[in-house]
């Protein structure tokens, strides 16, 4: 799993490329959030365009993720989700738990709505 971050108005995006399974890619996600939170960031966007799999462990560091961002009074919402794991989240019932998005302009412009 490949993570790319940047910064578009105030909000980190965060682009993860590959299988999101678990293993340390996932603490490293994780690592990153907590880092960025403590330089004072409260808005994330996670890009899922680039994952091609995802199962449990990866929807583990999802909702970690999530869970992370929350305790801390921050913001995170998904965009470019595809349908495997749209189903996935729905099978879950997790899918009301994550904000998401088609269009980059629009995810970005949410936070500041």
């Amino acid at each position: 799993m490949k993570i790319e971050e940047a910064e578009d108005r105030g909000v980190v995006v965060i682009r993860i490329e590959g299988d999101m399974v678990g293993g340390p890619a996932a603490r490293e996600l994780t690592e990153r959030l907590r880092e960025h939170i403590g330089n004072g960031k409260k808005q994330f966007l996670v890009d899922m365009a680039g994952i091609s799999w995802m199962n449990s462990s990866g929807l583990g560091t999802l909702m970690g993720g999530l869970s992370t961002v929350r305790n801390a009074g921050c913001s995170l919402k998904l965009m470019h989700v595809n349908e495997k794991i749209v189903n996935l989240l729905r099978i879950t019932r997790l899918s009301s738990l994550f904000e998401t998005f088609e269009d980059e302009e629009e995810a970005l412009a949410s936070f500041n709505a």
